[in-house]
């Protein structure tokens, strides 16, 4: 047997096999026969055995999962076409997308093992290890020891019934979560079959190649093939947060630490400056991060603290609980009672006072209020957020794309002395008017210098034709098509060298070898074989220009014709435009070093005004903040006059109060604080004075959301109490730190995840609040009866049966719960504000109070009359009082029949069910037997049903006195 086809690491990459069996069954069977020899070595025979059967998915588990190609490929050393011949592929071209198919099927998905989400035993075991159920089962096991087998059983299959739920919703809640995970996956930009795409990167192969840039996460292990100016921070590999500069060039030394790999860029670290095009070599779990265990893993959904304070108010109440079961058996036995009867008595008041659904209802209403944002374009990335956002007091907002629509619209062009107003509208879609600019033209060298000196390219996107990259950019691109700049005219012009943008400079610049004789370039008067340009903000370049065009000529940029340029960005800027400058330098020769040399004495060309209209939306959502109790303060890059006019046009609050970067490196860190508190906006700020602003918010007491989009600005989306990403301009790094991503980039968004957030405490305190209230006065029932000398009142059974109609069905009613009308018009409830607010514990005790005095009332009348249904009659009482509570608290401020009778018709239909089911209870023979009840009257269920009204009728009327205290107040 020849086994040379195992050690070819063209057979890893291409198994002879496909998924159609290769041969006859019989040809198959005699090749399995011949391996014979090698079934003392099972690794390599049950690798083979795919193979023979004409199966690529075994081999591919045991090559692309668990490490064992026989050859190891040391890709640093290889030079940069080795490394693409050994995966062949092609640098122009990529792969086809068959053959990333194929390779997807062998090496799986990129994506590393997430071991940090909890098993199914492990959400079991919590539901089962809860100091409630532990008690509950303590309870059972004292019934069983006093010989009452069936409250004992009965006990145990509530809990089970219970733990099964809280399982499932806490499963489905790991499930929703896990989900919502996956889709903050970062895009990468791939070529496959020569064509640019915007791919999931766990869609990523070996042999992709791939372009990255600044704000990049390298989404697998790569070979650098080509880069400009590329560093990446490998800190989350190597621990050291000093930025790496990378090469090109083979390494020669065999296994040198990851950090000193140059020429390679591993998946987790983050790209910092430059670009680069990368040839993707490992992916997964065979990437050196997947290799390093845990450092990725995620971690399992942590609680939020309102979930801390819910357990706490959990195991208060089971401590309760007994202390009462203890002190009424105690008295109880100093009277003469039997231990038996007063044990059952402690068994349940223990049973009454714990409220056995409230960790499954508020686990599924958290992760149904995250499905929820998710419909409105916010997905949630860390779970204590939506509860947080409910806090907010400060919303910190970029401009560009998050206030306006991220549709950038070149509307003038000035160069040379020439001024062209553009009428019709360019977008970054591809089928505008064109514009006119004769080719040597001043205009035309600035559409040129707008094209060349830009990293947005036309390519495909979910099989359209469209702009990838910066909006500003795409904007550019499309302006130099319409003047007859094609991308072949670009390719003319090859990149040779850059300066990548960043935010303290505020530029770009790049180098390009100038075509021969080309007309497009006679405005400057000669030819060059080289030239740079660069593109950024006009007062910037005005620094670093020391001549200009002027009808056709270089000249000298004088004081006067400075302050030209000057007044003419300042007048588009009060137009409410983004206004970008384009300087020039004419080179004999490529530089040695290219940062210094190509930004100063530039020639300044002309600049492009851009409108982004604002949002239709944003200035509604801008208003409902004010009325929200919330302030909204715009922190942008962009000119003071062009920000200051869209916080004008949207009601910004203090609109015309503009702070600057400037101003801001003069302020005392101590005055910070004030000056935060009245602008309204911030203008040419930098990521660092994001970080500066947020932290004077918050030593000012304020809960501060904060949006970014680049990596520069993780500092600060880290720092801000809910940090907010940009779903479609965010980098990966932006997402990464953020709390919270907007997939549609719009500043409605975080106001209506702020409306969730609020709606989403509202109802988990509703239920917590409507849960103690039920259960005192199940606890008022079970301690007045045995201090009374009266028999027990309910069996443990029968207020089990209670809590799951009305903790179970109507608390997963009260969890859908829509937004109350004024939700939006309250302040934001302080972030450390428990479930029982000041008042709140009084009106939760006299509701239970209530609940328990009527019920009592009804069920001691037909005790002293002698009547045996007295019990069944108290029970049923209960179950009504409690459906008759759950319509009633609905809303906490406003009438059931003013916020809708229709509007949670889940929690109409739980109110139905659990009548219904009380009623089998009540009618139906076996379960008569079962809960020992008795068949009651019509009187009898009128009486329950009345109680339930008056319940119902005190509540509402409690909330009136409560309106009109309000308006008085007020």
């Amino acid at each position: 047997m020849n086994t040379s086809i195992l050690l070819n690491p063209l057979f890893q990459l291409h198994p002879p096999c496909s998924s159609s069996p290769n041969g006859s069954f019989l040809t198959r069977l005699a090749k399995l026969l011949s391996l014979a020899p090698l079934i003392a070595q099972p690794f390599i025979y049950w690798y083979y055995v795919p193979q023979v059967f004409g199966c690529t998915r075994l081999s591919g588990y045991l090559e692309g999962r668990h490490s064992l190609p026989m050859k190891k490929t040391i890709w640093h050393q290889l030079s940069a076409a080795a490394a693409l011949d050994e995966l062949h592929s092609e640098q122009t071209g990529g792969l086809s997308r068959t053959e990333a198919q194929q390779r997807l099927g062998i090496y799986g998905t990129n994506e590393l093992v997430e071991q940090g989400r909890r098993s199914p035993l492990k959400i079991l075991w919590e539901q089962i290890s809860a100091t409630m159920v532990v008690v509950l089962l303590v309870a059972a096991g004292i019934a069983g020891l006093l010989g009452d087998i069936k409250n004992s059983v009965a006990i145990l299959v509530i809990v089970v019934l219970f733990a099964a739920f809280g399982f499932i919703q806490d499963f489905r809640a790991e499930k929703a979560i896990a989900a919502l995970r996956q889709m903050a996956v970062p895009t990468v930009r791939v070529l496959r079959d020569g064509v640019l795409l915007e791919l999931s990167s766990r869609e990523l192969v070996p042999g992709d190649i791939v372009q990255i840039e600044a704000g990049n996460l390298i989404p697998a292990d790569m070979r650098l093939l080509d880069t400009s100016n590329l560093q990446i921070q490998e800190s989350a590999l190597t621990g050291e947060s000093e930025p790496v500069s990378k090469v090109i060039d083979p390494l020669h030394e065999e296994n040198p630490p990851l950090g000193d790999r140059r020429n390679m860029a591993y998946m987790g670290t983050v790209v910092t400056r430059g670009r680069a095009t990368a040839l993707v070599t490992s992916t997964g779990m065979q990437t050196e991060l997947g290799k390093i265990a845990g450092l990725m893993q995620q971690k399992p959904p942590e609680q939020t603290p309102l979930q801390h304070r819910l357990d706490r108010l959990g195991k208060n109440l089971a401590v309760i609980g007994i202390a009462i079961a203890v002190l009424i058996s105690a008295l109880g036995l100093a009277r003469g009672d039997t231990v038996h009867h007063m044990l059952l008595t402690a068994v349940s008041i223990a049973v009454a006072i714990i409220p056995e659904g409230l960790p499954a209802v508020v686990t599924i209403t958290l992760a149904l209020g995250a499905q929820r944002m998710l419909r409105r374009n916010a997905l949630i990335r860390k779970l204590p957020a939506v509860e947080t956002l409910g806090s907010v007091t400060v919303i910190c907002t970029d401009k560009t794309g998050t206030l306006t629509q991220n549709r950038m619209t070149v509307t003038v062009l000035e160069a040379g002395g020439e001024r062209l107003e553009i009428s019709d509208e360019i977008d970054n879609g591809l089928t505008s008017e064109a514009i006119t600019a004769s080719p040597g033209s001043s205009l035309a060298l600035l559409l040129l210098g707008g094209a060349l000196c830009n990293d947005a390219r036309i390519g495909e996107s979910n099989g359209d034709e469209r702009i990838i990259g910066d909006p500003t950019e795409g904007a550019l691109i499309v302006a130099a098509a319409r003047g007859g700049i094609s991308t072949d005219l670009l390719s003319e012009f090859p990149r040779l060298a850059e300066v990548p943008f960043d935010s303290e400079r505020k530029r770009m610049t790049t180098v390009h070898k100038a075509s021969d004789g080309s007309k497009w370039m006679e405005a400057l008067g000669s030819s060059t074989p080289w030239i740079a340009f660069t593109k950024g903000s006009v007062d910037g370049l005005l620094h670093i220009s020391d001549t200009f065009l002027w009808e056709g000529t270089v000249t000298s940029l004088g004081e006067e014709q400075r302050k030209r340029i000057v007044s003419l960005n300042e007048q588009l800027a009060e137009r409410g435009m983004r206004v970008l400058g384009v300087a020039c330098l004419v080179l004999d020769s490529m530089p040695d070093t290219v940062d210094s040399v190509l930004e100063s004495g530039l020639t300044f060309i002309g600049l492009f005004g851009m409108i982004d209209p604002p949002r239709d939306e944003v200035k509604d959502a801008v208003a409902l903040t004010r009325s929200a109790g919330m302030r909204t303060i715009m922190i942008t890059g962009d000119h003071p006059l062009t920000a200051a006019e869209i916080a004008r046009q949207l009601g910004l609050p203090n609109h015309d109060k503009v702070v600057t970067g400037i101003d801001l490196e003069k302020i005392l860190p101590e005055d910070l604080g004030q000056a935060a508190s009245e602008a309204g906006v911030f203008a040419r700020v930098s990521p660092e004075h994001k970080l500066r602003i947020v932290e004077a918010l918050q030593r000012g007491g304020q809960i501060v959301s904060m949006t970014g989009d680049g990596v520069n600005d993780a500092p600060a989306l880290r720092q801000a109490n809910i940090g907010v990403a940009m779903g479609i301009t965010g980098t990966d790094v932006a997402k990464e730190a953020s709390d919270l991503v907007l997939l549609d980039d719009n500043f409605a968004t975080i106001v209506a995840a702020v409306q969730e957030g609020r709606t989403i405490y509202d109802n988990i305190r509703k239920f917590v609040r409507f849960s103690v209230a039920g259960n005192i006065g199940k606890v008022l029932v079970m301690l007045l009866a045995p201090l009374a000398d009266k028999p027990i009142p309910l069996l443990p059974l029968q207020l089990l049966w209670l809590n799951l109609l009305t903790d179970g069905l109507l608390g997963l009613g009260m969890g859908v719960e829509p937004p109350e009308k004024n939700i939006m018009r309250r302040q934001p409830h302080p972030p450390g504000e428990g479930v029982f607010t000041k008042g709140a514990w009084i009106r939760t005790a006299w509701i239970g109070g209530l609940i328990g005095g009527l019920s009592l009332t009804a069920g001691a009348w037909y005790y002293m009359h002698g009547d045996p249904r007295w019990q069944s009659l108290l029970f049923t009482s209960l179950a009504f009082a409690q459906v008759g509570q759950a319509l009633a608290v609905r809303s906490g401020r406003d009438s059931l029949f003013t916020a809708g009778l229709l509007s949670n018709k889940l929690m109409l239909v739980m109110a139905v069910v659990v009548i219904i089911l009380q009623m089998l209870v009540i009618y139906l023979p076996p379960l008569q037997a079962f809960f020992v009840t008795r068949h009651l009257g019509f009187r009898e269920i009128l009486i329950a049903t009345g109680i339930g009204v008056i319940v119902f009728f005190a509540i509402e009327g409690e909330k009136i006195v409560r309106r009109k205290a309000a308006k008085d107040e007020a």
